[in-house]
């Protein structure tokens, strides 16, 4: 059996993507993402936890990260988790984990509050697209209990 390696993630930036432009026409934008989810303790206390990830985008995708991503902005990322290990300066082996982002779609608004006439970069962040497959039978679909907001 074959494994899976997929990743979904809903956050914001942390800060502005850090965009190198590499030989042949390459370019690659290195991101940090915050997810926070928020319960109540057993006191009835709001607790928040964040984790931090740090996301990789390829050509395309990087240029539309770097025209379009700044801190704050909010996206929705699709990817897969990737390993990547070497010895540091004192010879310790290192390991890092990060998400290979195999598609991302922007939310909100620009974080500039600005609008190009008839731009819209939320169409723009769709640089591949989703592999979503509906039911057989579109009727089968209840969405009665459906609150998003999409």
């Amino acid at each position: 059996m074959a494994g899976v390696n997929k990743v979904i993630l809903v956050g914001n930036l942390g800060a502005d993507p850090e965009v190198k432009h590499l030989e042949g026409d390459k370019v690659v934008a290195n991101l940090r993402l915050a997810t926070t989810e928020a319960y109540k303790d057993r006191n009835g206390n709001r607790v928040e936890n964040t984790e931090w990830h740090d996301l990789e985008l390829w050509d395309a995708q990087a240029r539309i990260a770097e025209q379009y991503l700044k801190k704050g902005s909010q996206i929705f990322v699709e990817g897969k988790i990737k390993s990547d290990t070497w010895q540091d300066d004192q010879g310790n082996n290192r390991k890092r984990v990060k998400i290979r982002v195999l598609s991302f779609t922007m939310l909100g608004s620009r974080p500039d509050g600005q609008n190009n006439g008839d731009t819209n970069p939320n169409t723009m962040s769709r640089p591949t697209t989703s592999n979503a497959t509906m039911p057989a039978n579109a009727n089968d679909m209840d969405d009665s209990d459906d609150d998003l907001p999409f």
